[in-house]
């Protein structure tokens, strides 16, 4: 933007001085030649009026007029010639041309010469012998002197005005480009989710207007995040009353074993609706520390292989042997883990297994659950990875919040059919945090 106004700037002065200076060159040629003319004029008819009353002295009056003339002539200066009414020359050397003979009958003219000079001609009264002519000549260069010069101020005067022109310019484009910047970077902190952004209006009235209403959207967006963090966690308050009236049901329950895994259900229940709550009132940009990957996937799968061996399901883990450290908080990776380990528990055959692996290879942590069941199915409808689809009654949601997980992270999400289905997390590592070896080094089959 700032190139651009300085181009255009530059060759809108160019084009207005380019009008008006070569007019004004011409202007000053002219000007020049018409200054030189007036002075040869005056020269002709200063000498005319020395030597006239001279010339009727005989020897001596001519004497005085050569002198005369002499003095006219020097260096630089006009040819400066006195025809005598007989036809000599006094001074530089002429000839008696049909101009000198009309000069002789009275008239003083001024006539110009084929190689672009010019002559000036004034008749000389009161010779005994008849009417003297003064005759001054002007060349080319002499009509041209002080043109040169005259034209280098006026490109000077040009120059300069171009150079102001765009160093103005350059003020008014750094101000907006300046103004436009921070706009861009409020904007830019306002989409990675810092909603205290906010822009400090400056620059034209335009771009302070597009600030005032920037800020606007920001405090809007800011009153809406908050008002859906409150309603959210307003439902899941709603769930605390029932959550806890089923942990007392299965309190009764006669069979203790039974009624210590519904409590142990419930409990956890209970604990994830108060991460809902703390999660929905805790601002947006709240640092989440990060969390062993391998790790939570022992752990989750641990805790899914009671009801997968209930279903005869062959249940395989692998993980290496040292921490990796992904930047995804807990709670989260963990909540993905039961959304994708579950799905293979609703959505599949009983008896069919799955295999949940963590690895790396140098590059991102990888998280991959796979099973031998038929894959993803969608009847030509939409595939279950979009979000609310769903083809076995369920939300819809639990490959939406993986994908999400992932790719909040910085990661990537992909589904597959191998045969089977397979779900690839890709995962950056943690910053700060040493790489786990890539060969595997905890592996668990039941």
């Amino acid at each position: 933007m700032r190139r651009r106004l300085l181009l255009l700037t530059g060759a809108t002065t160019a084009l207005v001085l380019a009008a008006l200076l070569v007019p004004l060159t011409l202007l000053t040629r002219t000007h020049a030649a018409d200054r030189a003319t007036a002075e040869a004029t005056a020269r002709a008819q200063w000498v005319a009026s020395a030597v006239g009353p001279v010339l009727a002295d005989g020897a001596r009056g001519a004497a005085a007029a050569e002198q005369t003339v002499r003095s006219a002539n020097g260096a630089g200066l006009p040819r400066t010639s006195l025809i005598l009414a007989g036809g000599a020359v006094v001074g530089a050397p002429a000839q008696v041309t049909d101009a000198v003979r009309l000069a002789r009958t009275g008239r003083a003219f001024t006539y110009e010469l084929s190689d672009g000079g010019r002559v000036v001609l004034v008749p000389v009264h009161g010779a005994p012998d008849g009417t003297a002519v003064v005759q001054v000549a002007l060349s080319s260069g002499q009509l041209r002197d002080g043109v040169l010069a005259s034209w280098l101020v006026l490109a000077g005067i040009g120059a300069g005005l171009v150079l102001l022109g765009l160093v103005l310019a350059d003020r008014l484009g750094a101000r907006l480009v300046s103004a436009t910047r921070s706009l861009a970077k409020t904007a830019d902190r306002l989409a990675a989710g810092d909603l205290t952004a906010r822009a400090e209006p400056a620059g034209p009235p335009e771009l302070r207007l597009i600030g005032d209403q920037l800020n606007r959207l920001a405090t809007r967006i800011d009153e809406l995040l908050a008002a859906e963090r409150e309603n959210a966690a307003d439902l899941a308050h709603r769930l605390r009353t029932p959550v806890a009236a089923l942990r007392l049901d299965a309190e009764t329950l006669r069979d203790p074993a039974e009624a210590e895994r519904i409590t142990t259900g419930v409990a956890a229940l209970e604990q994830g609706v108060d991460e809902v709550i703390r999660r929905a009132r805790r601002p947006l940009r709240e640092t989440e520390p990060s969390c062993d990957l391998s790790t939570v996937a022992r752990e989750r799968t641990a805790f899914w292989l009671p009801l997968a061996e209930d279903q005869d399901r062959a249940v395989e883990i692998d993980t290496p042997p040292g921490p990796l450290h992904v930047p995804v908080p807990t709670d989260e990776l963990a909540a993905v883990l039961d959304a994708l380990i579950g799905n293979v528990l609703d959505h599949t055959p009983q008896g069919t297994g799955f295999r949940v692996t963590v690895r790396t290879a140098g590059g991102p942590a990888e998280l991959l659950v796979e099973d031998e069941g038929p894959g993803f199915t969608h009847g030509g409808g939409p595939h279950p990875t979009v979000r609310g689809t769903s083809g076995a009654g369920s939300t819809g949601l639990g490959l939406d919040i993986a994908r999400r997980t992932a790719e909040e992270a910085g990661g990537t999400f992909t589904a597959e059919s191998a045969p089977g289905a397979r779900v690839t997390l890709a995962f950056p590592k943690a910053a700060g945090r040493p790489p786990a070896p890539a060969s595997d080094g905890r592996r668990t089959t039941t």
